[in-house]
């Protein structure tokens, strides 16, 4: 799975004692801004982006900053490790502060960095870009009432699929899971599968299905943490994998595994809910085949919230503790976040309001689609209310769960309940109350 498109790798905890679910926020920074000073300020900035071959790279979007704002200059450096292993980096160097001013999190991280006291509450600067952003998105950088920066790029689930094949079968984009349920059937009896269940990414891949569906698990009831990981969205999305894995409807396989790849190569597999960030390497097996370009994206299938979409991964740019200048790094960050192309040469779902240009490689591999319009799209229609919790790494025993589903020894409805068990143990074992 190529970690420069989500940072999902499982940070060390730390119990952090019998805590307020914010009382750790950090305090704001009291430094003065540069006032009469006349040297100019300077941000440094930890990321993880790869700057890989034809992509803009970071040096020089940030160069494009500092050129046109010589009072505020920004020192961007790349973290080239492990998402964890930033993490650790992050919290050794803010205790012994020299911690960067701005850094790359990934989602799910932004909770656990808040309660450890390691990120600022910057909800005063934020508010002024907040409409500049996807609502689900910026709603990924709170905790509470707090906010920690600005999101960069998401990854809400959307629907791929090959419209030679379903053209071939006579079906039509499932709009709806009752009809991809439906067609599913109907393309199994003909040897194509619609989709895949695919185990080894059940924590972010079921979690982002239940926001879609509607539920949110993780809220705050005064001082405690509420958990509910089995709401009447999960209830709905499990019987629905179910359904398909019992009837032999879907392909069960690992994401990153080969039978993921083989199926697609052999034409067996048709669709696949995934990440929208998967439409930069989805197809790249298929260049130069016959089906190269017969593949579509589309919005996720209606799981019964509307046309709802849920976070199956993504970053945003935090200010960490210590930040002598949260409001000038804000400012950087809000731009920063908001150069759509430059970000999207990246291989980003930009988080940004607004549709980046669609790449070359994309257009063949897609058979001429914007992609990017319409994954802008799903990135507006990411469940606003659904946010991770501290700890949510822990979740990937929901990963050991599935692994049992193929073969009968648990079923999709024993993941959630794992999720719910475990992060609820999680919250308790970090010192935060949880709501019974």
């Amino acid at each position: 799975m190529p970690s420069q498109f989500r940072m999902i790798r499982t940070a060390a905890f730390v119990a952090v004692g019998a805590m307020s679910a914010f009382g750790l926020a950090a305090c704001s920074s009291d430094a003065p801004s540069n006032g009469g000073d006349s040297s100019p300020v300077t941000i440094s900035y930890l990321h993880r982006l790869p700057d890989g071959e034809g992509m803009t790279p970071v040096a020089d979007i940030v160069k494009k900053w500092n050129d046109e704002n010589p009072d505020i200059q920004v020192e961007a450096t790349k973290f080239d490790g492990a998402s964890g292993d930033m993490i650790l980096k992050l919290e050794t160097d803010i205790n012994a502060g020299n911690g960067p001013c701005l850094a790359q999190l990934g989602y799910a991280e932004v909770p656990q960095m808040f309660v450890k006291g390691l990120v600022e509450d910057v909800a005063d600067e934020a508010a002024e870009y907040a409409d500049d952003f996807s609502a689900g998105a910026y709603g990924m950088m709170q905790v509470g009432d707090a906010v920690v920066g600005l999101p960069q790029d998401t990854g809400p689930l959307v629907y791929f699929f090959n419209a030679t094949e379903f053209e071939k079968l006579g079906l039509a984009v499932p709009e709806t899971i009752d009809q991809l349920a439906s067609e599913a059937a109907t393309s199994a009896a003909s040897g194509k599968y619609l989709a895949a269940f695919t185990p080894d990414e059940a924590m972010y891949w079921l979690s982002a299905q239940s926001a879609a569906a509607g539920d949110t698990w993780f809220t705050t009831e005064g001082d405690e943490w509420s958990v509910d990981a089995e709401g009447p969205g999960s209830q709905k999305v499990a019987a629905f994998w179910q359904g398909l894995v019992d009837d032999k409807q879907v392909i069960t396989t690992e994401r990153w595994g080969e039978g993921f790849t083989q199926a697609l190569n052999d034409g067996s597999l048709i669709g696949h809910v995934g990440a929208a960030w998967e439409a930069g390497f989805l197809l790249d097996s298929l260049d130069g085949t016959p089906a190269e370009g017969q593949w579509r994206v589309a919005q996720l299938p209606d799981f019964g919230a509307g046309q709802v979409s849920g976070p199956d991964g993504g970053s945003g740019v935090a200010v960490m503790k210590g930040c002598e200048h949260p409001a000038e790094a804000m400012e950087f960050n809000a731009w920063f976040n908001t150069q759509i192309d430059d970000l999207a040469s990246q291989g980003l779902v930009v988080a940004a309001n607004g549709t980046p240009q669609t790449s070359e490689k994309m257009l063949r591999q897609f058979g001429g689609q914007d992609v990017l319009a319409e994954l802008a799209t799903a990135s507006a229609n990411l469940n606003p209310d659904f946010t991770y919790a501290p700890g949510f790494a822990s979740l990937t025993k929901m990963n050991e769960t599935a692994a049992g589903v193929p073969d009968g020894t648990s079923t999709v409805a024993d993941v959630f309940t794992t999720a719910q068990t475990t992060a609820v143990a999680t919250l308790q074992d970090l010192g935060l109350p949880v709501a019974e």
